[in-house]
């Protein structure tokens, strides 16, 4: 390797350790932040009722309720029972509070009909669960509607943004409600929901959450442009592209449905190591030849694509695999398979298709047009681009491994 390729890529890892530093201190909120995500299931209970499984992170509503309803009491016997871990002493911790929550959980989950609102009240049976191995307190609401011949309409502002403790909360809403059955989801943006809505109209829903959860997933992007510097020629993109996405689309509609999962704990740090490691790849050939973008015109074999060619789309896909259960995760469903639930995981994953193909398409052509027009220029950008990347990875590696937010 020539000393000129040596002394750059030795002042762009001094450049790059300062975006490094930024990522550092950035890192953990643009990665995933601190959310939660609420279940709400619906159905009809008779004429006139509605009735209302809730589930709610059981530390947050115990937090949320009594900093809302002033019941310091709540607050540290619900506190000691998250501590000891015990689930029957954290659903008693509930029951002995019952106003407390009701008053908490129904002033933010309200249910409408013919413009009026339904009278809910929050029954005596509550129960644990767990969701990715955190404790979820289950609540059942019944509501009490006037007729109505236009549906019903459901808005959710359960622990928001406001309240300092958790953002970008997410209900997850399913219902066998007026005839239809479905499923939506309800944020902050788009805090209501009417089961008059059109399927189209439902399924805009988990395309738009696909959409943001990539654009707002750093860690994701960082991911995918890992794959673009990488990448020399449109061929190698769209191959290691459709890898990534026939691997993540797999475990995320397995992982969503029920069938396989993972624990966090391992699948977050392995989603930073797969950044690291993909964008080190091309560095580490850099290092080795230089001119890396050379490489493509001595390509043969299927699809044209060497031996190493195949090797980085074997790493692709089996990263690409434990993305599937990021993106699972990050939804926050793990219900039984249904075609309803199929076709929502299959929307939302088109959304983050759409952003995928959409961040190719801009960035890719521009870094070609970079390495034909000025290729010094080109693979110093390209260098300096997988060094960010790669120290970002690493970083994160290191926080979700050790547990640091």
């Amino acid at each position: 390797m020539s000393l000129l390729v040596r002394r750059v890529l030795t002042r762009l890892l001094f450049l790059a350790a300062l975006v490094s530093a930024l990522l550092y201190l950035a890192g953990p909120v643009w990665a995933h932040g601190f959310q939660s995500v609420v279940y709400a299931d619906l159905s009809g209970d008779g004429p006139g009722v509605v009735r209302t499984q809730l589930q709610l992170e059981y530390d947050l509503l115990v937090v949320s309720a009594a900093d809302a309803e002033r019941d310091d009491p709540l607050f540290q016997e619900g506190t000691a029972a998250f501590e000891s871990g015990d689930a029957d002493q954290q659903a008693a911790a509930l029951v002995a509070h019952h106003d407390t929550v009701a008053a908490y959980v129904t002033k933010r989950f309200e249910i409408t009909a013919a413009g009026k609102a339904c009278t809910a009240r929050m029954t005596d049976d509550i129960s644990m669960t767990r969701q990715d191995g955190v404790p979820y307190a289950v609540l059942t609401l019944e509501d009490t509607c006037p007729p109505s011949e236009n549906g019903h309409d459901i808005a959710s502002g359960l622990f928001p943004d406001a309240e300092g403790f958790v953002s970008d909360t997410k209900t997850i809403l399913t219902f066998s409600l007026d005839l239809h059955e479905g499923s939506t989801v309800l944020d902050a943006e788009h805090p209501s929901f009417s089961t008059a809505q059109t399927t189209l109209e439902r399924f805009w829903e988990f395309f738009r959450l696909g959409a943001e959860h990539l654009l707002t997933g750093i860690d994701h992007i960082l991911f995918l442009l890992a794959l673009i510097v990488g990448s020399r020629r449109l061929r190698e993109i769209v191959i290691a592209a459709t890898t990534f996405t026939i691997a993540h689309s797999v475990t995320f509609i397995l992982a969503a449905t029920g069938v396989i999962a993972a624990p966090p704990e391992v699948v977050e740090p392995t989603i930073a190591l797969s950044i690291a490691v993909v964008g080190a790849w091309y560095l580490w050939r850099l290092w080795r030849r230089g001119e890396v973008d050379q490489d493509l015109l001595k390509a043969h074999g299927f699809l044209r694509l060497d031996r190493a060619g195949w090797l980085r789309v074997g790493v692709v896909f089996v990263f690409g695999l434990v993305h599937g259960l990021g993106f699972a995760s990050a939804l926050g469903i793990d219900e039984p398979w249904s075609w309803t639930l199929l076709w929502s995981l299959l929307v939302f994953n088109v959304g983050i298709e759409a952003v995928q193909i959409g961040i190719i398409v801009v960035v890719f052509p521009l870094l070609v047009l970079l390495r034909r027009r000025a290729p010094r220029i080109g693979m110093w950008a390209s260098a300096l681009l997988a060094i960010a990347v790669t120290l970002a990875g690493l970083v994160w590696f290191v926080q979700r491994v050790l547990g640091i937010e």
